[in-house]
């Protein structure tokens, strides 16, 4: 059994907690916060605790807060020599207090405070500075059901820059398709079954492959046609930028 302890209270502390509680392998011994209020409907279940001086021993300590604040947080902990993780995607292993062993558990997935997670589905980064860590954070993950991954800060980093395009860039393209459906009284429900598709596609061709479109075609008048119908500014220049970026990287001419 791993002992661990929650410190933040943020959407992944959030269902950090809520997958740990549901395995057989973890025990979560506390839920540190300087604010309760976030975690207090959790109370009955776990000690819930806004002073880091009363934490207790465990295997891990996970910090789950804002990237700004874990190096100031690593540094306020009341001990040392002890496994301390943060679960950023782009805070560097050496951001935290060097007093403790260091590390990162990283779990690649968006997370939303109403959106339920599989961890099974969830891919969990890790990365130690002591390799006697490293079996720990393996077996963390196993808890989980999650698969885990060795990956160096570099790696996370990029990692990190790329869910940035594949999840919050695409997520806002979806915002603008919405608009555009929205503007004509169309139901953007209608779009759903081609949103899932081109997510199947990528789990058996490589993006290039499965790259389809006017863009691809260098059909310049059905791009025509579609900057026309354009009335956002905004949305004309995504359009443009995208459409020029498909074009480059299947060998056609600009628009």
């Amino acid at each position: 059994m791993i002992s661990v302890v929650l410190l933040g209270a943020g959407n992944v502390a959030t269902h950090l907690y809520k997958a740990f509680i549901k395995s057989k392998d973890v025990s979560v011994s506390q839920w540190y916060n300087r604010n309760l209020e976030p975690i207090q409907t959790y109370k009955n279940e776990v000690e819930v605790i806004d002073d880091i001086n009363k934490l207790k021993k465990a295997d891990v300590y996970i910090i789950a807060v804002s990237d700004d604040a874990i190096s100031n947080l690593s540094s306020q902990l009341p001990f040392e020599n002890r496994l301390v993780v943060h679960t950023s995607g782009s805070v560097g292993i050496y951001e935290l207090d060097k007093k403790n062993e260091r590390g990162v558990f990283y779990p690649l997935q968006t997370f939303s405070k109403d959106a339920e997670v599989d961890f099974k589905q969830v891919p969990i980064c890790i990365e130690v500075i002591k390799k006697t860590n490293l079996k720990t954070l393996k077996s963390l993950s196993e808890a989980l059901g999650s698969e885990s991954h060795k990956v160096n800060t570099e790696q996370r980093k990029a990692l990190h820059l790329a869910a940035v395009f594949v999840n919050n860039f695409t997520n806002q393209l979806y915002r603008i398709a919405h608009e555009i459906t929205e503007s004509k009284g169309v139901e953007f429900n209608i779009l759903k079954p081609l949103i899932l598709e081109t997510a199947k596609k990528v789990q058996d061709l490589s993006p290039y492959m499965a790259q389809t479109g006017p863009a691809k075609r260098n059909d310049k008048k059905t791009i025509r046609k579609h900057l026309k119908l354009l009335e956002n500014q905004h949305h004309k220049d995504i359009y443009e930028l995208l459409t020029t970026s498909i074009q480059k990287t299947h060998g056609r001419k600009k628009l």
